[in-house]
Formats: C-alpha cells, sequence, structure tokens
C-alpha cells in the first residue's frame, strides 16, 4: 500500500479526518480502534487528543506523548482496500 498521509484534523469525539497523498480521505473514529491505554492513555485528553501532527518523514500521525498510528491500516479502514500480505510484498520486491 505505502499511501502517505499528508493531512489530519481533529474533529469531535475522538474522530480524526485524514487525507492520503493519493486524494483518498475519510473520517477514523479512535475510540473504535485505540483502547486509550498504554501510550494512547494520554490521548484521551482532549488537550492531547487535538495535538495530532503529520509525521511527514514517517507519512503517518502521531502525538507529542509518542503514540503513532500505521498508516496502512488507516488507509484500509478508509478505503475498505485489504491490508497487504508478507507474501504481497515479496512478490512486489521479486518484480
Amino acid at each position: 500500500m505505502l499511501k502517505d498521509i499528508v493531512e489530519v484534523q481533529p474533529l469531535d469525539d475522538y474522530r480524526l479526518k485524514i487525507r492520503f497523498d493519493d486524494g483518498a480521505e475519510g473520517i477514523i473514529d479512535l475510540t473504535q480502534i485505540v483502547p486509550f491505554s498504554g501510550v494512547f492513555a494520554p490521548v484521551r485528553d482532549r488537550g492531547e487528543f487535538v495535538a495530532v501532527r503529520v509525521n511527514p518523514e514517517l507519512g503517518t500521525i502521531y502525538w507529542p506523548s509518542g503514540a503513532d498510528l500505521d498508516p496502512d491500516v488507516l488507509y484500509s479502514l478508509i478505503t475498505g482496500e485489504a491490508l497487504p500480505t508478507y507474501d504481497d510484498a515479496a512478490q512486489a520486491e521479486a518484480q
């Protein structure tokens, strides 16, 4: 997949509007994918949640507390495209 996130906008109710470099965009409800424990515990705080940023080097989003999310998973959730498997990656590399 390897799609980079280029824009993120925090919304109400722990939702994020995300746009990818290929133009795909959508809204992710973090309550459906993040347990808000461990590294994600600080994100429960509204001030930390709205501090979400794009890391252009990694093509993903992150919070100042150190939490981040896999852009491939977010892309799959937004587009419905299946996550790549190890076999897919190995085949692409062989070509």
